[in-house]
């Protein structure tokens, strides 16, 4: 199987692990609907949701971008009635729209938790929600949210609540969804790396220059995106995925093309920090 004139609709996606996505997709000629916010360009970030459109058709895919928040029901209603309209279905839905914010709880600002609850737990659940009818109809519909497995000890709890809870948010949403849209032919699971991946949110959130470097490129993550989003969806639901783990089940053995920083040994890599 294919992904090639399947449709994806994405949140986010402007750059980092949800193009990266969209981009292995596109390689097969899959059509991308990203709806994200990122109109015009970030002073301290590249990409925005056109010029990830133009790397998805320049790649092989057709491309549709909605320039959107997840956190608004609206948006949303659109972004699904946009893609269905210009594609006439929609066959998987990623959520990859999310908020970072490690500090602890007495230095976490509300405003944060808020945000990060909206985008990460609601945006998830309300855009997976509005596109399930039309899932209904694909041969294969797959619902895929960047997310880690639930992992209660004290040590993940603890260390960063208030992202803690949005996280699991987004993997507790997926799982029901899965449950709940069994019958209906919806796979819906969730996938999540063993290492840091070198993306925006590592760099500015996480450690700087320094962890990119010990960190594997989102082209991991995209492939073993592929994997699952391949997968008969009847067969493969409710679980909470690892990329490597993925990979590794398809037969890949060397990781090394991974690594941000080409030769750095799989064992020097900075582990995830859920896992």
């Amino acid at each position: 199987m294919t992904l090639a004139g399947k449709t994806i609709l994405m949140s986010g996606g402007s750059r980092g692990i949800g193009l990266a996505i969209a981009l292995r997709a596109a390689r097969d000629g899959a059509n991308i609907a990203l709806m994200a916010k990122t109109d015009t360009p970030h002073p301290k970030l590249d990409g925005t949701v056109h010029s990830a459109a133009a790397e998805i058709e320049a790649a092989g895919g057709r491309a549709l971008p909605i320039v959107g928040d997840v956190r608004n029901d609206d948006d949303i209603t659109a972004a699904v009635l946009k893609t269905h309209g210009e594609f006439g279905g929609i066959d998987i839905v990623v959520n990859n729209a999310s908020v970072i914010d490690l500090s602890g709880s007495l230095a976490l600002a509300a405003k944060k938790y808020d945000l990060m609850q909206d985008v990460n737990v609601r945006g998830t659940f309300m855009l997976s929600r509005a596109a399930v009818p039309i899932l209904k109809d694909a041969e294969n519909p797959h619902i895929l949210s960047l997310s880690p497995p639930l992992n209660i000890t004290p040590r993940w709890l603890g260390a960063h609540t208030g992202y803690t809870l949005a996280k699991y948010g987004m993997t507790m949403a997926t799982l029901g969804m899965a449950a709940e849209f069994a019958k209906d032919g919806i796979a819906a699971n969730t996938l999540w790396p063993e290492t840091t991946i070198a993306t925006a949110a590592v760099q500015f959130a996480l450690g700087g220059d320094r962890m990119m470097k010990v960190s594997r490129t989102p082209e991991v993550y995209a492939d073993a995106a592929y994997e699952v989003l391949t997968r008969p969806a009847r067969e493969y639901t409710g679980q909470t995925l690892i990329v490597e783990q993925v990979l590794r089940d398809a037969g890949v053995t060397d990781f090394s093309r991974y690594a941000a920083t080409p030769g750095t040994p799989d064992h020097e890599l900075f582990p995830d920090i859920f896992l």
